[in-house]
């Protein structure tokens, strides 16, 4: 439903416009080109399907031991060092609230650039990249509980599996 000329745009129209435009600035930094197709990196939590910019992930890797980070966010597990780099890790399932995964299940770290930093992510499982139209995302759901929209980009299908696009500058905010 289109809107009449004139009228105001709500909170979540505003919202959803902010992303797109962050997501658009993320993926096409030095591009000149008009974006057309956004290449996201998917992976899960559980059942749930979740997707990255591929231009944001640094590199997956097998989980290492952690280091405590006195005085660190609660939302920081800990600290690996890769490489000679020490990286702040962030378990999702933590962040968003759900239950941990056992601990014979292996997850992956998917370690990630941020601003002024890398960021690594206990996920469930790396799945694969998809290609994804730009005017396929939708925007976030309005939900109370579980991931909320503030951490996220938006939503697409693919194959009608449905991906929650991550917002992962918000992640530690």
């Amino acid at each position: 439903m289109e809107r009449p000329a004139g009228t105001p745009l709500g909170h979540d129209h505003v919202h959803f416009a902010s992303n797109q435009l962050k997501m658009g600035r993320s993926i096409c930094q030095g591009m000149n080109k008009e974006l057309t197709e956004i290449q996201l990196a998917c992976f899960s939590l559980g059942e749930t399907l979740f997707a990255v910019d591929i231009m944001r992930i640094r590199e997956i890797v097998q989980p290492q031991r952690l280091s405590c980070l006195p005085g660190s966010s609660s939302m920081v597990e800990g600290v690996i060092n890769l490489r000679g780099n020490i990286i702040p890790v962030m378990n999702l399932r933590r962040r968003f609230g759900l239950p941990p995964v056992p601990e014979d299940k292996p997850a992956k770290f998917l370690i990630v650039s941020l601003a002024r930093q890398a960021l690594a992510l206990v996920v469930d499982e790396v799945l694969e990249v998809i290609a994804v139209p730009a005017g396929d995302i939708k925007p976030p759901p309005d939900v109370d509980e579980g991931v909320g929209a503030e951490w996220l980009l938006g939503v697409c299908l693919s194959q009608e599996r449905l991906f929650m696009i991550l917002d992962i500058d918000s992640l530690l905010g």
